[in-house]
């Protein structure tokens, strides 16, 4: 039997309320529940959360694998916790909670003038980074995939334009990489998700001991606008989060996409409860 689908007003609702109350809280209460709600999640041991567990055992040992499997839950609903916090942060804020390291990378890059692409997995808090680049750099223009309901998309959508995104949609509007292609010839950044495609366009890479796909954006945007290349990986530091940014050094797309699998597959195996991966991600 099919899982009933929860009715677009519910799931808006939940997001719309989220925004406004938990901003209310202290954030040690709000954090306080979300780990609550991570570890009824973790409990109930859904289909995320088995391939959460599937997708870490690539790199956690398996002595290890249901505490890791818990705290990147744990992690995760904090995720969460955080975006529905992060538009009363302020900018001292989040400069003062963010630790960086490479940042050199991103000054030589835009001063460059050819504009920088960053590219990222799905770790920690990609918005708080996004936010930190907006408050510590320049605006950043990315990609965001159709959410349904749309009221929800387009909450997360303002949301981001809040921090200083400029967000295009994967699909149903104009191709995003011609404006991409243009946002860096102009000295741009942008910052781009990349730690997952199953679409036809994708390039293979090897990613912590397996196959997988990888999207090819990154690379084909930095060959077509001469963009530097530098890959983000991010963790949770107690309170703060921390950012280490790489150079991906020159190749053809296929060699600067494995790097990239590369230099996320370290940062994962680094801190693997911050990696918030419960899709498919491997061939296998």
């Amino acid at each position: 039997m099919s899982r009933p689908r929860v009715p677009d007003p519910l799931v808006t609702a939940a997001y719309l309320t989220g925004w406004r109350v938990l901003r209310m809280l202290p954030e040690s209460a709000a954090l306080r529940l979300f780990q609550a709600i991570a570890d009824r999640i973790y409990a109930r041991n859904g289909r995320s959360v088995r391939r959460l567990r599937a997708n870490l055992a690539h790199v956690v040992p398996a002595a290890d694998l249901e505490a890791a499997t818990a705290e990147a839950v744990r992690s995760y609903l904090r995720y969460w916790c955080e975006v529905f916090r992060l538009p009363t942060w302020t900018r001292t804020q989040i400069l003062s909670r963010t630790r960086v390291i490479g940042e050199q990378h991103l000054d030589e890059g835009l001063a460059a003038g050819k504009g920088v692409v960053v590219a990222l997995p799905h770790m920690a808090n990609w918005d708080w980074a996004g936010a930190w680049v907006c408050a510590r750099h320049a605006p950043l223009m990315t990609v965001a995939e159709r959410l349904e309901p749309t009221r929800v998309f387009d909450a997360f959508v303002a949301f981001r334009e809040s921090l200083g995104f400029t967000v295009l949609p994967l699909s149903g509007g104009e191709p995003p990489l011609p404006r991409l292609a243009q946002w860096l010839r102009e000295g741009g950044l942008v910052c781009l998700l990349a730690d997952r495609d199953m679409s036809s366009s994708a390039v293979g890479v090897n990613f912590l001991g397996a196959r997988a796909r990888f999207p090819v954006g990154p690379a084909v945007l930095a060959e077509r606008t001469g963009a530097a290349l530098v890959a983000a990986t991010l963790a949770y530091r107690g309170r703060d989060l921390e950012i280490t940014f790489t150079p991906v050094p020159s190749g053809d797309t296929a060699e600067r996409t494995q790097h990239l699998a590369d230099l996320f597959a370290a940062g994962i195996a680094a801190d693997p409860v911050d990696w918030h991966m419960m899709q498919r991600v491997f061939d296998a």
